[in-house]
């Protein structure tokens, strides 16, 4: 644990905020959005919706629309994302709704290209580790918030984040999105116990992407229960408005329907 210096200086948890959103604060944080920035009209679409449904009818502001422009993809034959047309795209959708938007960023040469179009940006689970793009990331000053890879120790995962840290960038947050065990039945295991222990052990907001690792629509409710319930700071929810026609992610993604249904009952159940 000799990594985590800056991580253990003195101050209580860390918040910070992105565009209007507050990340780490008392009420949890909605980031919502397609896996995939497929085009103008489904990116728009899907961010009048979701300020339709939490901001317009439950009066819930504490939102981050999401949209992937660059896809690390298993198979190279795979669709790959649009690239700066994505990012343009997405920005154009959140500053039509006044939503905060956010995307993956996979290259280091492509910082500075993300930083000028969103207001955050992740790092997925394959580029945990990818020291040269934390140390990017960190000089971009854009908030960053941090998958853990599915095969990952919680100390490995920590210490990713303290490169980002440890180059001065304060605003860091954690996601957890499942780890890599015997499960027939989900795309990953959703780790429950790591929400408890990163607030334990550590500063940072942690998160929790419910869509990776149930890998089907059907458990990203139940998942989103647990993850609220365990204490999570929020959520991570890939939405789109007709999934099945999805480039990527197709089976995991809710539709409007589906995401209303999921949020109001959170809402009742007092963990939204």
């Amino acid at each position: 644990m000799d990594c985590w210096r800056v991580l253990h200086k003195g101050g209580g948890p860390i918040s910070f905020r992105v565009g209007r959103a507050v990340v780490g604060g008392e009420e949890p944080l909605v980031i919502a959005g397609p896996c995939s920035v497929e085009n103008p009209d489904m990116i728009l679409e899907t961010a009048a919706t979701l300020k339709q449904i939490l901001v317009d009818r439950l009066g819930f502001s504490n939102v981050i629309l999401r949209g992937g422009a660059w896809k690390p993809r298993t198979s190279p034959y795979s669709f790959q994302g649009h690239g700066e047309k994505a990012l343009e795209w997405l920005r154009e959708a959140g500053d039509k709704t006044g939503l905060p938007v956010m995307t993956e960023v996979m290259d280091p040469r492509d910082v500075g290209t993300a930083a000028e179009y969103v207001d955050a940006i992740w790092v997925g689970a394959r580029n945990m580790q990818n020291t040269p793009l934390l140390k990017e990331l960190a000089k971009a000053g854009k908030p960053v918030f941090l998958k853990r890879h599915f095969g990952s120790t919680i100390n490995e995962w920590l210490c990713s984040a303290e490169y980002l840290l440890a180059d001065g960038l304060e605003e860091v947050a954690l996601i957890e999105r499942g780890i890599r065990c015997i499960n027939e039945y989900a795309r990953f295991s959703l780790d429950i116990t790591v929400v408890p222990v990163v607030k334990e052990v550590s500063r940072l907001p942690i998160i929790v992407d419910v869509s990776h690792p149930a890998g089907r629509r059907s458990l990203v409710p139940w998942l989103a229960r647990a993850a609220l319930a365990a204490g999570a700071h929020g959520i991570m929810v890939e939405v789109h408005p007709r999934p099945d026609e999805a480039l990527s992610d197709a089976k995991q993604q809710l539709d409007f329907r589906m995401f209303e249904t999921m949020v109001k009952e959170l809402r009742e159940m007092g963990l939204l």
